[in-house]
């Protein structure tokens, strides 16, 4: 791995600082990568592993894709590109998205979706005897997340870049979190990271892709708009909130 691009020292840069703020990685974790075939899953699997040889952190990498079940999936060629990045890919062959996606659900499918994956990670992760579960978000996302919360489920609230869950069993962390999308695309077009076409029929037509719609109008007005936004999350004035 000869990383070389200014997209990578950026992302790079904003990863390591994330790493440090929230104490993400420390020596010996077991680190569960939550890989979906995105170019942010991707990149994070790939960026965890290139600075296992240049930090002093002592860390293992273990990648899954938990596979939703839809015909047409990428598995075995997500699974070829883990190989040549030099590690094995577990897959995990489900039907949560058929099933959410079937007439038997009356959730959103997305939603549901997701939990069961999540869980199935879970499990994997005490399988394994992992302790941190890495995922691919990034800035954006967590924005969004916010967004989301607020116009459809009423409360204030998004992703943590670092989370412990059950007890301190695991912690979730997402070492992308200060890393803005439109450089990871960068990025990934920089490596030439092959793409994996996502089967899923919400792949197209989803809250979160409203919600990003919406945002990037707002920022396409004043470029500072996202920064203060992601920065309002860490200073919120609890005396100006409805109580």
């Amino acid at each position: 791995m000869q990383p070389t691009s200014n997209n990578y020292k950026a992302i790079n840069h904003d990863v390591g600082r994330a790493l440090h703020r929230y104490a993400m990685i420390s020596d010996n974790d077991r680190i569960l990568v939550g890989l979906s075939g995105g170019k942010d899953s991707l990149s994070l699997l790939w960026i965890l592993a290139e600075r296992l040889a240049r930090i002093p952190v002592a860390y293992t990498i273990h990648p899954v894709y938990v596979d939703p079940g839809f015909e047409g999936g990428f598995a075995d060629d997500l699974v070829r590109w883990c190989r040549e990045t030099g590690y094995e890919l577990r897959v995990e062959k489900t039907d949560f998205g058929v099933y959410a996606h079937s007439d038997e659900n009356r959730e959103n499918p997305c939603f549901l979706c997701a939990r069961k994956r999540r869980r199935r990670m879970f499990e994997i992760a005490k399988e394994t005897g992992c302790n941190k579960i890495a995922l691919g978000h990034h800035k954006d996302d967590i924005i969004e997340t916010l967004f989301i919360n607020m116009c459809h489920t009423g409360t204030m609230g998004t992703m943590l870049p670092a989370q412990r869950m059950f007890e301190g069993l695991f912690t979730i962390i997402r070492p992308l979190a200060f890393v803005d999308e439109h450089r990871i695309a960068r990025f990934v077009d920089d490596q030439k990271f092959p793409e994996f076409v996502n089967p899923c029929p919400s792949n197209t037509n989803s809250r979160r892709k409203e919600i990003k719609a919406f945002l990037n109008r707002l920022y396409s007005g004043n470029k500072k708009i996202k920064d203060n936004i992601f920065r309002s999350m860490s200073h919120v004035n609890m005396d100006y909130m409805l109580k």
